[in-house]
């Protein structure tokens, strides 16, 4: 099951330094997961600091 980004997303970036297959991408002042990218190792959720990511 594939992470994703909610709306209050701040766009700090954070998560997308975390992950490690690439899948978070910017999409204009925030950021988003290409689930078919996401290997679900929650990295990325763990590192928001506005628990903007949760499991889909």
């Amino acid at each position: 099951m594939a992470y994703k980004i909610g709306e209050n997303c701040v766009g700090c970036g954070a998560c997308a330094a975390q992950c490690p297959v690439n899948a978070i991408e910017d999409n204009g002042g925030t950021y988003k997961i290409n689930p078919d990218v996401c290997v679900s190792c929650g990295a990325c959720a763990a590192q928001c600091p506005v628990e903007a990511i949760s499991e889909e």
